[in-house]
């Protein structure tokens, strides 16, 4: 095991000019120093990259190094472009708005472009594992590409995610059941076992309580999924929940959650 209590985090920006989105990509880098051998090494995308400069997300990384508490990590922050509500969704389907129509250009980002070029940058064939994040929308993607792409990820990590995703209006004859995006894709998929998932919710997300049963949607959303989850066959243990009583729908709360987060993910 590495000794990471003298370790630093070393940040990096730059931008990526992609032929999918048609438009360069700003992605920050935190990248744990030293590290001498690279496949101690695992990786974690961040959707909304942005936000983590609004947190002091190199102090929280290197309060873990310091200590012991989190083995070796590359963070990378993608930032979001100005088209957000298009290129974050689900890719198999846009929602009943016709947002999320460059979820699909956005996975391809992703592993055609994004991927390779870490691999050259850091001289990394093979990373020890990778895992996905966002916040909000960004949350929704991440999950969306780590459930269809399941073979290159280990975990995923969810900040009050935008999984209300639907595919009518509510006049339209929405009902829970039939359609939300993502609980249809996970209903209708195969669990990968080895997967683990991170949900985060905040008691003051958001106010709305579509069905009137005294709990805000994002929750009753989070809760449904992973109930969906375990009917898949997915242990409590593969699953993990942080409810903030105090959590609401902004940077500071996932500023508070996000060191959690990543104690459950890559603890020592």
């Amino acid at each position: 095991m590495l000794n990471t209590k003298l370790m630093q985090v070393v940040f990096e920006s730059e931008q990526l000019l992609s032929e999918y989105l048609e438009r360069e990509v700003t992605v920050d880098f935190y990248l744990p120093s030293p590290v001498v051998d690279s496949t101690e090494i695992s990786l974690l995308l961040i959707n909304d990259g942005q936000d983590l400069l609004k947190m002091p997300f190199t102090e929280i990384l290197e309060n873990l190094y310091e200590q012991q508490k989190m083995q070796p990590l590359l963070c990378v922050g993608i930032h979001c472009g100005p088209d957000r509500k298009m290129e974050y969704g689900i890719a198999s389907q846009a929602d009943y708005l016709g947002r999320g129509a460059k979820a699909g250009l956005y996975t391809k980002f992703v592993f055609n472009e994004l991927l390779p070029y870490l691999r050259k940058k850091y001289n990394v064939p093979q990373f020890k594992e990778k895992a996905y994040a966002g916040f909000s929308l960004g949350g929704l993607m991440a999950l969306d590409i780590v459930w269809n792409h399941a073979h290159e990820f280990t975990k995923v990590g969810v900040f009050s995610g935008s999984l209300w995703w639907r595919q009518k209006g509510y006049d339209d004859g929405y009902t829970d059941e039939a359609d939300r995006i993502m609980h249809n894709q996970v209903r209708a998929g195969k669990a990968s076992p080895w997967l683990k998932f991170f949900f985060q919710t905040g008691l003051l997300d958001e106010k709305s309580d579509r069905n009137n049963n005294g709990v805000i949607d994002s929750i009753d959303d989070a809760l449904d999924l992973m109930m969906e989850l375990k009917r898949k066959g997915y242990p409590a243990e593969s699953i993990k929940y942080l409810e903030l009583e105090d959590g609401t729908h902004d940077v500071p709360t996932w500023t508070k959650a996000f060191p959690v987060f990543l104690e459950w993910g890559w603890g020592k």
